[in-house]
């Protein structure tokens, strides 16, 4: 695998771009061993497009059409519940709610937040992540994560019981959440994701329990101190995928 992975070249395209990349036997990613297609999705997405295109992808993949592929996205604000949500989660719809399909319960997805949506063909192992092993895949998620993170100084962790990554906030004292995880794997195929908080108004939280955790805070990497852009961003979860997927 490409070592200088976290600097080379991504596809950047529109949003209406993702229909329209390659799905044949070229398509980067197809061949075992050979990384996923990353793409970078400019503006802001809106959720349902994102979810037909992922599902869409997903069934290329499975089908043995397209390659594995992460994509790169930033959404308008919008609350989307995982399979797990319920009502009481949803404190103040001040923004758009789709059923999102994933694992999990609600998440907010925004501006200055980055989204990554992971679509890999798990009957084969990646890197330390073993075949056909969903705990193993979300371990690597969260690993991949935490050395993105480490890129910038900051130390996330997991936490029994608790989705995500979180970090010490040395503004409220407490443990806060940095990064969202929900999943959904379909005949081996896995498809949503990540999501890592940048910059994003971390008051539109407030409209939602995220994840179901109403003890501890959200934060970012604005919010801990450090001003990183989205390409630093997208730089740093590029240089840790291969430490942990190969």
């Amino acid at each position: 695998m490409n070592t200088d992975l976290a600097t080379a070249p991504m596809t950047v395209i529109s949003p209406e771009g993702l229909s329209t990349l390659p799905e044949n036997g070229s398509a980067p990613g197809l061949e075992a061993g050979k990384g996923p297609l990353w793409t970078v999705v400019e503006g802001r997405m809106p959720y349902p497009e994102a979810l037909a295109a992922m599902e869409a992808r997903a069934a290329a993949i499975r089908a043995g059409k397209a390659g594995e592929a992460v994509w790169l996205v930033e959404h308008p604000p919008t609350y989307t519940a995982g399979t797990s949500a319920t009502a009481e989660g949803l404190v103040d719809a001040r923004f758009p709610v789709f059923k999102a399909g994933r694992g999990g319960q609600w998440t907010y997805h925004g501006p200055g937040q980055r989204t990554a949506y992971v679509m890999l063909d798990l009957t084969r192992p990646h890197g330390r992540v073993v075949a056909r092993d969903v705990r193993a895949y979300v371990h690597g998620l969260e690993d991949w994560i935490i050395r993105a993170l480490d890129r910038f100084n900051v130390k996330g962790e997991r936490r029994e019981g608790r989705v995500g990554i979180w970090v010490a906030d040395p503004v409220t004292k407490r443990e806060s959440k940095i990064a969202a995880i929900g999943v959904r794997v379909t005949r081996w195929v896995s498809w949503h994701g990540i999501a890592l908080n940048v910059e994003p108004d971390l008051s539109h939280f407030g409209g939602i329990v995220p994840c179901g955790i109403s003890e501890h805070g959200v934060t970012s990497l604005h919010a801990l101190g450090i001003p990183a852009t989205m390409e630093e961003a997208d730089s740093a979860l590029r240089g840790a995928w291969t430490e942990v997927f190969g």
